[in-house]
């Protein structure tokens, strides 16, 4: 006979692709706790697990089978990145392989696709650095001053990106830059360009990249420009247009990053009930108190609730339907989810959720970030706000 735990750990599974989550298990079984542990203390780069991800095909999972990927819907690319955060690993590293080759995808040149895509496909090639964020303009990214002014066959670049996650362990750049000024358009969101950056040459020739030290892991940086010059066949799509293809990736990142905080939530859940049963404090669980059920029992209610919207939104997404309503709610209640549950693991564990060995401080640190990354709940409820609840914007 089942208990409650075995039951509530099946069905917050749920296991549609049950195959590429046994997959994926498979491979996180190899990087334990210590692993993850050992690269925070030394704010180090997770390489072997991101080769063994590689190899075994799940960051090409949205690349065509035309281009060497996988081809798969983006659920299934959810559920790989689902796993990874259930099983304690942390996607941060891999997932932007799966998600940022998306432009290139929907607005490349046939040259651009046929050159880049099937080397991104078998892991020659890493596009994972998202040149987007800069310091004084934070998410008002109409307001970017870093400029690609055109010279000859050349861009020439100079400005500041921050939070560029895995530049240093990036082949490639999707850089967005202003070829218009500001004031020479008629709306903002004009005047914005995207280009795919060679960090192989531009490094050291223009290109000055620096690691941000922060409260997790997560290898991120801030880069440098001054007068890098590209080749004007760096530039994706049509000169002006960059903000319009960076948005139209913006609903598949939200998702797929929605998955990552069910994963989170479905863990500190598992953990901190397996704990709540087996720690006994006056001669009884500490799972027999209410004040352990009652948290853990609204957290494994809000997973759910969330896991249904993020499987709505990617059926949604699939189907071709307008899904930014899905794709904002998912973020949302997916990260809040992840939240609750961290907090729930961390009064659970009581002094022990402090421990490093246990893995939960880690956890939540990495939890935290996804009610900030790559998109705040406050704009999110903007969002919803403005283009749901039809209330005046109010930025």
């Amino acid at each position: 006979m089942s208990t409650l735990h075995d039951s509530a750990d099946a069905a917050m599974d749920r296991e549609d692709h049950p195959e590429i989550r046994e997959g994926v298990r498979r491979i996180c079984a190899d990087f334990p706790g210590s692993y993850w542990r050992d690269l925070d203390a030394r704010d180090a780069y997770p390489s072997d697990f991101v080769e063994a991800m590689t190899r075994a095909g799940y960051l090409a999972a949205l690349i065509p089978e035309a281009y060497g990927g996988a081809g798969l819907p983006l659920r299934a690319a959810g559920v790989v990145l689902e796993e990874i955060h259930a099983s304690g690993c942390n996607a941060s590293a891999t997932h932007a392989q799966m998600y940022t080759m998306g432009t290139v995808l929907r607005h490349g040149s046939v040259q651009q696709k046929e050159r880049y895509l099937p080397e991104i496909a078998a892991g020659r090639l890493r596009l994972q650095a998202f040149g987007v964020s800069e310091p004084s303009t934070g998410t008002d990214t109409t307001r970017l001053k870093t400029r690609a002014v055109r010279d000859g066959d050349h861009y020439v670049i100079d400005g500041q990106k921050i939070w560029t996650s895995r530049a240093l362990y990036s082949d490639l750049m999707l850089l967005l830059a202003r070829t218009t000024p500001l004031e020479q358009v008629q709306r903002r969101t004009e005047g914005l360009s995207v280009f795919l950056v060679d960090m192989r040459e531009a490094v050291g020739h223009g290109m000055t990249i620096r690691p941000i030290a922060t409260m997790i892991n997560h290898n991120t940086t801030e880069v440098f420009f001054d007068g890098l010059r590209i080749p004007a066949s760096s530039l994706i799509g049509e000169e002006g247009r960059g903000l319009r293809y960076i948005m139209d990736g913006m609903n598949s990142e939200r998702i797929l990053v929605s998955h990552e905080s069910l994963g989170d939530a479905r863990w500190f859940i598992r953990t901190a009930v397996d704990y709540a049963r087996q720690r006994v404090v006056f001669n009884r669980p500490i799972g027999q108190n209410q004040g352990i059920q009652f948290p853990l029992a609204r957290a494994y209610a809000q997973h759910q609730a969330a896991d249904l919207m993020v499987r709505h939104a990617a059926a949604m997404f699939e189907a071709g339907l307008p899904c930014g309503e899905q794709a904002n709610l998912s973020k949302l209640l997916s990260a809040e989810a992840a939240w609750e549950a961290a907090e729930a693991c961390v009064q659970t564990h009581g002094g022990f959720a402090y421990a490093r060995e246990y893995d939960v401080e880690r956890k939540w640190r990495e939890a935290r970030v996804q009610r900030t990354a790559p998109i705040s709940t406050n704009l999110i409820l903007a969002y919803i706000g403005e283009h749901v609840l039809g209330l005046p914007r109010s930025y």
